[in-house]
């Protein structure tokens, strides 16, 4: 037992030298429905390393929102092996889980997921609260995530002030202000506009620049083509992984 513990905390330390922010080994994801055992995730074995801007994609019912859900530490695999930075998520307390979701994962969900009555600052700030830190520095470094979104001016304005494609500003700047390892975006365009959508995901390619890895999922063949790297998803499966740009 000790040695395999060994072998798997080994495994980790290099995949962090190499720069590997995502690795599954054999992951699967099982529900019960009756008597029936549904596969969402069949073995998916998966790389990404930082910096990187990859797509996942799939038609509906392929797997890859319960995909997301594990990558982000929302779900937990039915078997098989998760590593963020080197970490091994089946190893991890409830705390460290939770740390992980507020630090190194940064989430932008199709819905937005703001908070009606509260400023565009007061939403971005919210991750950093949940992270113990001061009043002043919060606020310092929730502005700074909204001018890098481009959305300075609209800091005092609540979600119902807000257009689509600015509500959905709000969200990346509050998914990058605790700058974490992963950016991961779940339709991030499936209620905004074709011109609003392309806006943001030019903002997306723009992140990607500086710095950021970036994972997005999408049913949507145009969207997928604004990342560098496309995995295909069907049936819980990796279909296909190629380079796009």
């Amino acid at each position: 037992m000790a040695q395999v513990a060994a072998e798997l905390l080994e495994r980790g330390e290099q995949l962090k030298r190499d720069g590997i922010v995502i690795r599954t080994f054999d992951l699967w994801k099982t529900y019960l429905m009756g008597d029936q055992e549904i596969n969402a995730v069949a073995g998916i074995d998966i790389t990404i390393r930082r910096g990187e801007y990859v797509a996942i994609m799939g038609p509906s019912g392929s797997g890859k929102s319960t995909l997301m859900n594990l990558i982000g530490c929302l779900d937990t695999p039915t078997r098989g092996q998760y590593y963020i930075n080197g970490r091994l998520v089946s190893e991890m307390s409830d705390d460290e889980l939770a740390y992980i979701r507020n630090k190194e994962i940064g989430f932008v969900f199709q819905t937005f997921n703001l908070l009606a009555r509260a400023t565009s600052l007061h939403n971005v700030e919210l991750p950093l609260i949940y992270a113990g830190l001061p009043a002043h520095e919060r606020q310092e470094r929730a502005k700074q995530a909204l001018r890098h979104v481009d959305l300075e001016s609209r800091m005092y304005h609540k979600p119902s002030e807000l257009s689509g494609g600015q509500r959905q500003r709000v969200a990346i700047a509050r998914a990058l202000v605790n700058n974490p390892s992963i950016l991961l975006a779940d339709e991030p365009t499936g209620n905004l506009d074709s011109a609003t959508g392309v806006e943001i995901m030019g903002l997306f390619e723009r992140l990607h620049r500086q710095g950021n890895t970036i994972v997005l999922v999408t049913h949507e063949h145009d969207i997928a083509q604004h990342a560098h790297r496309v995995i295909h998803i069907r049936d819980g499966k990796v279909e296909r992984d190629e380079q796009v740009k």
